[in-house]
């Protein structure tokens, strides 16, 4: 039977490979310059609706806004120190940009960008993530902890304390738990956002540096990438063991799930995007890959819309962009 099982996945990742071999599945679309932008670019939110994109550019101290539909930056928000994180709520037209330096989360009117409230964590906030049902922005921050902040009020409801500086993390739906990505203590930990703590802690099977996170819901599946050594684990979200892990490439620093089509997409800063093909829950193969640029590491998959944003870094004679690519 077990042979049977690992025959019929051997035959489902060749038969996806083929199918990827007939046509590219990412096509650059359209390319936005950013002049003037300098250093790393971290994370992106989009207003779908609006057709913005929002871009951190962390090196340069601002948060970029991109049309689009216009193709180019319409507007730029200066931030008080390293912006990281951003986060949209559409249902109160709202930003959230987290900052590293002072900690500080700026609450922003995504309509006039104006600044509408702060809330100082004092010291690196990072990832954000929004959850709609709740109405709620989570924000990692500090030497161990993960922010609650009312979209309506722009208020600090409270905090889930972590064991040490949190990374990506991702929001269970239909649930009450949070995986949270915690590098340095080589380890997810999950905690429960009823109570408010941490309720288990995984580990990555001696892989490390484990930066990006991405949930494939229906198939209890949890993406983590590591950069040492560069690697994709598998982790299973009922159990928290792991039940597959392959070789990726360098720097990674984030990664999607495209649940339409059962693939998902690492962004490597070593210049490439990696394209991982998934057989079944247990079953995966990079099937393609991609060239980038230098630390293009960061980016944003919008799966309504079958793109996926990249960012590139001013380097040399190449100023900073983003690249759109259609998935397909």
């Amino acid at each position: 039977m077990r042979s049977r099982i690992l025959s019929q996945a051997c035959a489902g990742l060749l038969l996806l490979a083929a199918v990827n071999c007939l046509a590219d599945p990412l096509n650059l679309k359209q390319t936005i310059v950013l002049p003037g932008v300098e250093g790393r670019i971290d994370h992106f939110a989009i207003d779908p609706a609006g057709g913005l994109l929002f871009v951190c550019a962390l090196g340069n101290n601002t948060l970029e806004v991109i049309d689009l539909k216009k193709g180019e930056r319409v507007h730029s928000i200066r931030c008080p120190g390293a912006p990281q994180g951003v986060a949209y709520s559409s249902g109160m037209n709202r930003l959230l940009v987290a900052n590293d330096e002072g900690g500080i989360c700026q609450l922003f009117d995504a309509e006039s960008f104006r600044n509408i409230g702060e809330i100082d964590l004092k010291d690196d906030a990072d990832n954000v993530r929004y959850d709609a049902s709740a109405k709620r922005f989570y924000v990692g921050f500090g030497s161990g902890g993960l922010g609650i902040v009312s979209d309506q009020t722009g208020k600090l409801l409270g905090s889930i304390k972590l064991p040490a500086h949190p990374e990506a993390f991702e929001v269970e739906q239909g649930g009450k738990r949070v995986f949270v990505n915690i590098p340095t203590a080589r380890e997810v930990a999950v905690a429960d956002r009823e109570r408010g703590e941490v309720v288990a802690s995984w580990k990555t099977d001696g892989a490390f540096g484990n930066f990006p996170m991405a949930l494939d819901a229906s198939h209890h599946r949890l993406f983590i990438g590591c950069r040492l050594p560069s690697r994709l684990v598998v982790l299973d979200t009922d159990s928290g063991a792991v039940v597959a892990k392959l070789t990726i490439g360098g720097d990674i620093d984030d990664v999607f799930y495209d649940e339409k089509r059962h693939r998902l997409y690492a962004v490597c800063g070593a210049g490439e995007i990696d394209i991982i093909d998934q057989a079944d829950a247990n079953h995966y193969q990079v099937s393609s890959s991609i060239k980038t640029a230098d630390g293009a590491r960061t980016g944003l998959f919008v799966p309504e819309q079958n793109c996926l944003f990249v960012a590139v870094p001013h380097r040399g004679n190449h100023p900073a962009e983003i690249r759109s690519y259609e998935v397909k």
